[in-house]
């Protein structure tokens, strides 16, 4: 479903040149639709044969969680960067492998995770100072998934399948989660309590607190409230009806004179388009200390997904 945002975002950037799409068999009328709308001329049904051709240079990898890393792999063996999708991997030891080696064969190596890249996030980066003491976040996210009645009688898809990395956690709580740890890092502890369906959360709070702070983060599958990112600081507080992996408007609000300033900087409407852009530009520019931040970000953000689900039961998945 993500795959169209990828390629209308990645068309506005002259850094991409759309070579190749690779999919199963069964999607393969889809497949010949988007290769026709976005001018892609190789078209595969074999991941293994793709990679042999030399034309390329990057791959994009938006097949299920619990088969990015096996993807993401092959792509480095055979020296191509990479664009993984989120989450970055079913389990920190395989989001490891990965980040070392790309590192030693001199690839790129990219989590598309949205929010880190908004110019309204790096506005709220911004604020902070002015917020004073910082003592509370809460996000929120969750929507009523159109499969969730399908789960309920049954029928497994792989957003709610245990097996294949699924669950509220990893498909939208991972948004808040790289949210708050792009703006405070590292949290001194982590609290999960998750509605647990069929070995999979559908639900859930999760709580990271630190020296003087606490963040709470929520999202479901199987319920709906309105979407909300809020931090409170002692002289002030940031403010939006957003989802944190849109973030399309916020405000902030001086506690002391009331002021109130709104803010809606993102204005390209393709929400992957920031994230691209940066992974251009620092391609281009040679930028390898950013790309290791980033990478130790999405490991951070992998730690703490690993803890969450090992505290409610929940399988983590390791094919590395």
């Amino acid at each position: 479903m993500i795959v169209p945002g990828f390629l209308e975002a990645a068309k506005k950037l002259d850094f991409f040149q759309l070579k190749a799409i690779c999919a199963t068999r069964r999607s393969a009328k889809r497949q010949k639709s988007l290769a026709d709308q976005y001018g892609i001329r190789e078209i595969y049904d074999d991941y293994d044969a793709m990679l042999d051709d030399d034309d390329l240079d990057m791959i994009y990898v938006a097949v299920p969680n619990d088969l990015h890393y096996l993807f993401c792999a092959k792509a480095l063996e055979k020296g191509k960067s990479v664009i993984c999708e989120k989450p970055f991997c079913s389990s920190f030891r395989e989001a490891k492998k990965l980040s070392d080696l790309a590192r030693e064969k001199g690839l790129w190596l990219f989590e598309a995770i949205s929010n880190q890249y908004f110019p309204n996030y790096e506005k709220v980066k911004e604020l902070l100072p002015k917020l004073g003491p910082i003592r509370m976040a809460e996000l929120s996210f969750c929507q009523h998934s159109s499969r969730y009645d399908q789960f309920k009688e049954g029928i497994i898809h792989p957003v709610f399948d245990p097996e294949k990395s699924g669950g509220a956690l990893m498909d939208l709580n991972v948004y808040n989660i790289h949210f708050v740890t792009g703006l405070f890092g590292e949290p001194a502890s982590i609290h999960y309590d998750a509605n647990i369906q069929k070995g999979v959360d559908t639900s859930g709070v999760l709580v990271l607190t630190y020296p003087g702070r606490v963040c709470v983060l929520s999202a479901a599958k199987d319920s709906t409230s309105p979407p909300r990112v809020s931090i409170q600081g002692e002289a002030g507080y940031i403010y939006g009806e957003s989802k944190a992996n849109f973030f399309e408007r916020f405000s902030w609000t001086d506690d002391k004179t009331k002021e109130t300033v709104d803010f809606s900087l993102n204005e390209e409407k393709e929400r992957l388009y920031y994230e691209l852009k940066a992974f251009a530009d620092m391609v281009v520019s040679g930028d390898r200390a950013g790309h290791d931040r980033q990478l130790e970000h999405s490991l951070l953000v992998q730690k703490i997904l690993d803890e969450a689900r090992r505290q409610v039961g929940i399988r983590v998945i390791d094919r590395a």
